[in-house]
């Protein structure tokens, strides 16, 4: 029976192999894990992105070090996770400017299928702002100011062709109205502008004026909800004003394409929790934002919306540029 004696052998030695390589492959994770955020330390993106941090930390038993890399609309950040080992090990701190750049920018040097998605965190709507200084109470009468005064009301932006941007100009269209834009490099300036009154017009996350909309330094006129949002409830939508414009933004955790799906799912699951967590929820409502979860697939899903979305108004308007 020496045959059945060497498929003994062989069997044993295909089980020792198996039990060498499992042993050698380390539990995830074995060291920090760096979540690069895209914008500024303190703002409306690095908050919840440290809240998340903290918490994905204390589940996995590592620290998670919030990186920040302000420039570019985020897209040095996403380049930044992308060149790195697609082992779990460098996160993003994902927003909508990721489909935004890669519409926006020929040379964006990374397309939307080299992001892979893991959770939503936060999704926020649009408010629109309004200088004090205009003699307009409401949408309507701000609308019949613009129209009586065409190419006088100035409105901001964060950069050539960004969501700002596109958001004022479908406005424009709907509407009827022409406005000028005034390019600025940061949301925190051009709330500093609007509270001046050296800029009339901005379309902005609420959870960016809300502050200063609350100490009666700006108007805002309506929301780009489909409904009232419980923190500014006295405040109509679009769709009450008989505009069709239904607009959000949102926050994920995303990796880089070819990250092993058994961490994907490890971090989503991880993530889901803390955003159903009560003082997570609490802290993003205080912001003027929504904690929401989700699947992979249900944010890659809201990934591509946006990207047909911006895509199209990209095109109408002309807005590619080459970085």
């Amino acid at each position: 029976m020496r045959w059945m004696t060497g498929f003994g052998c062989a069997l044993l030695l295909l089980a020792l192999a198996g039990s060498g390589a499992a042993q050698a492959e380390e539990p995830y994770p074995t060291r920090p894990i760096r979540l690069v955020v895209g914008f500024g330390a303190g703002g409306p993106t690095d908050i919840p992105a440290r809240f998340i941090a903290d918490k994905l930390g204390e589940a996995l038993g590592q620290r998670v070090i919030v990186e920040n890399k302000p420039a570019a609309a985020g897209m040095i950040a996403a380049r930044d996770v992308l060149s790195q080992p697609r082992d779990g090990y460098t996160l993003l701190l994902c927003t909508h400017f990721e489909p935004i750049n890669t519409a926006l920018y020929k040379n964006a040097q990374f397309k939307l299928g080299d992001i892979a998605p893991v959770s939503l965190i936060a999704k926020y709507y649009y408010g629109l702002a309004l200088a004090n200084a205009v003699p307009a109470a409401d949408f309507d009468a701000f609308v019949q100011y613009a129209k009586a005064h065409p190419g006088e009301v100035s409105y901001a932006t964060i950069g050539a062709g960004s969501a700002q941007e596109i958001l004022a100009r479908q406005l424009e269209k709907l509407t009827g109205i022409t406005m000028n834009r005034v390019p600025f490099r940061g949301g925190a300036q051009v709330v500093q502008e609007l509270v001046a009154g050296r800029v009339q017009f901005y379309v902005s996350p609420t959870l960016a004026i809300m502050s200063q909309y609350q100490a009666g330094q700006l108007k805002i006129l309506a929301v780009s909800a489909p409904q009232r949002l419980k923190n500014l409830s006295e405040i109509p939508t679009l769709t009450e004003r008989g505009i069709d414009f239904v607009r959000f933004g949102w926050l994920g955790i995303c990796a880089g394409a070819g990250t092993p799906q058994p961490i994907l799912d490890l971090l989503q699951r991880h993530v889901a929790t803390i955003v159903g967590s009560g003082d997570y929820r609490a802290m993003i409502e205080k912001a003027g934002s929504i904690a929401v979860s989700s699947t992979a697939d249900e944010l890659r899903q809201v990934m591509a919306q946006t990207l047909d979305e911006v895509a199209s108004s990209v095109r109408e308007f002309g807005l590619q540029q080459e970085q």
